[in-house]
Order: C-alpha cells, then structure tokens, then sequence
C-alpha cells in the first residue's frame, strides 16, 4: 500500500484544512464574543461604583454642611445657660435688663436655629430616654402623671435631630 492520493483522499485533506481554518475563526469570533460580554460587564461595575461613590460623597458633604457648626454651637450651650440662669435669678421683674438679657437670648436662639440648633425644655412633657437625663425623681403632685417631668435642672440641645445634650431633668416617680 503506498502513499498514493486518490482524488477522495485529496479533497477529503483539502477539506480539513478548510475546516479547521474555519473552526479556528469561529473559535476566535466566540473567544471575542467572550471578550465583549467579559469588558461590558467590567464597564457596569465600573459604573455602579463610581454611582456609589458619587451618592457616598453627596451623602459625606451633606452630612458635613449639617453638622459642621457642631462644635462652635456646642461651646455656645454656657452662654445659653447663663443667659437662662440670668433671667431665672431676675424673676419677673420688668426692666431694661430683664430686656436685653430676653432679647439677646431670642436674638442667639434664633441664629442658632437657623444652623439647625433646638433647645429642648421638656417641662410639663413625658420623660424621653432619648433626649432626657434623669438626675432624680419625685412624688408626682396632684394633676401630673408618672414619668411626667416636674423639673428641668439644665435644658438640652438637639443640633439637626442629632442629641447635642441631653435635658437634666426630674421625673414624677411611677408607683
């Protein structure tokens, strides 16, 4: 038997070649295809994180603007106390300094208002774990209602709904 190409066996090798020249350009269309989908899906992720950094960042500098008199309005509680203390200790006697101090206590609430401050004078109101420190408690007096607060030693703050300090307070006893 000798190496003699007969015409089927020529175009049977013809046709290989031209298969496998084929199949390796579907391969390659396929491994491209494989390529495109891999850099499509690379690019969403790309693109979902650089969103949530954008909204992270968005969240970071609103976060920021809200709080960022925090602790200049925290070095101002004193003077609110004194100013309350001032007006306490004056009673209701009217006067010009009675006056001024009132005005000048409106005056420094309300710009601290406009930065988000609140002061908190719980008097009369349900004792509140979240914005109330209790110092003591107290037999409730005729009309008030057990974990009613009867006293307020020192006002509290809240700055943007975020606890700055709490209200010292007492509280009628619950029986």
């Amino acid at each position: 038997m000798s190496n003699q190409n007969t015409p089927d066996t020529e175009t049977a090798q013809d046709a290989d070649p031209a298969l496998s020249a084929e199949e390796q350009l579907q391969a390659e269309v396929e491994q491209l295809r494989a390529e495109l989908e891999q850099t499509r899906a690379d690019v969403l992720r790309e693109r979902a994180d650089l969103e949530n950094q954008r909204k992270r960042v968005s969240r970071d500098i609103d976060h920021l603007r809200k709080f960022a008199n925090e602790k200049l309005l925290g070095e101002m509680l004193p003077v609110f106390d004194s100013l309350d203390a001032g007006l306490s200790a004056a009673g209701d006697t009217a006067g010009p300094l009675r006056d001024g101090m009132e005005l000048t206590l409106k005056q420094l609430l309300k710009v601290a208002g406009d930065n988000g401050l609140r002061m908190l004078d719980p008097l009369g109101e349900t004792f509140n774990p979240e914005f109330h420190q209790a110092v003591s408690q107290a037999e409730a007096p005729e009309g008030a209602t057990p974990g009613q607060v009867l006293q307020v030693f020192q006002k509290g703050f809240v700055l943007n709904d975020r606890l700055l300090r709490p209200a010292l307070v007492v509280v009628a006893r619950q029986d």
